[in-house]
């Protein structure tokens, strides 16, 4: 049997593979090019934008658990417009597919977030909707289907690009908002994003963290994400393509989410204890299909529905 072909095409853009950088795992890419062949990945998620620069969270920021790993980063960057005039050349210098990762506040600022991104070369926006909505007493975009809808349709109305949007596991009616965000224009979905933890300092009898909650991931949250992954999966019907993210580490766990539905999937945070997880995940895909008699990876999505 030839190689099998491991492209994939979201939204229209195609993939070399379809092993994603997941935001804000991978800073903008270049951070690791010393390291590993970055221009292996199908693609590269950007570390998450504002509309404006944003310090981040104050106190512990990254905390490791059993299994995973909680952090309170406060999506500190440089802002949207500093991204496209000094970081966006090199990270497109770097071969894979470019996918800005977006964050707004307001509908105000992920509209004209997606504007300054729908003038620029990246390839696709994956809009973040587990930011607070400041209006409507900081509860995430994303925990509510007619929140998650309007922050969508605000996207999609200044942009052509494709638009990805990112779902919170926290959400009491997640295929409810998956079916709002694709009704709103997603063109696809990438799920989940971290899930809501706390942690104590018992020297201190306080929480470890500033902003008291924050995100867990690794692969202590994989099964439910591979759950929620399956849930949308058959509750959308194909409608859109689905990424899959949540504590993937090995070929392995990539091939379950493929067989679960996704059409790619991203990696995140085993690529700080192995920043070679991700080639080796190209690689055992490739090896698998092969010994299996896979010849594209359309052949696996869904298998396990």
């Amino acid at each position: 049997m030839s190689r099998p072909d491991l492209s994939v095409t979201i939204a229209g853009v195609r993939l070399a593979n379809p092993v994603i950088a997941a935001s804000g795992t991978f800073g903008y890419g270049c951070e690791y090019a010393r390291v590993m062949d970055v221009a292996r990945l199908g693609g590269i998620c950007s570390k998450g934008l504002t509309l404006e620069p944003r310090p981040g969270n104050t106190g512990v920021r990254v905390l490791e658990t059993p299994s995973g790993l909680m952090n309170s980063i406060g999506l500190e960057n440089p802002g949207v417009r500093h991204f496209l005039d000094n970081e966006l050349g090199e990270m497109l210098s770097l071969g894979p597919t470019v996918i800005a990762n977006l964050s707004g506040s307001t509908l105000e600022t992920y509209a004209e977030g997606a504007r300054l991104l729908d003038d620029s070369p990246v390839a696709m926006i994956e809009l973040n909707i587990s930011c607070p909505n400041v209006k409507a007493g900081g509860m995430a975009w994303g925990l509510d289907p007619a929140a998650a809808g309007s922050a969508v349709a605000a996207a999609r109305s200044a942009t052509r690009k494709p638009l990805i949007v990112k779902l919170s596991p926290n959400a009491p009616r997640l295929v409810d908002v998956a079916r709002s965000a694709v009704d709103s224009g997603a063109d696809a979905l990438s799920l989940v994003n971290t899930f809501q933890a706390f942690a104590v300092d018992i020297e201190r009898g306080r929480p470890v963290f500033d902003n008291v909650t924050a995100g867990l991931s690794g692969p202590a949250v994989r099964p439910l994400a591979l759950r929620m992954l399956r849930d949308v999966a058959i509750g959308l019907g194909g409608r859109v393509p689905l990424i899959g993210l949540g504590g993937i580490a090995t070929w392995q766990d990539a091939v379950e989410f493929i067989m679960t539905g996704a059409s790619a999937v991203q990696v995140g945070t085993a690529t700080f204890a192995n920043p070679h997880a991700m080639g080796e995940i190209v690689d055992g895909l490739a090896a698998f299909m092969t010994r299996k008699e896979y010849s594209s990876i359309s052949d696996m999505i869904g298998l396990a529905l």
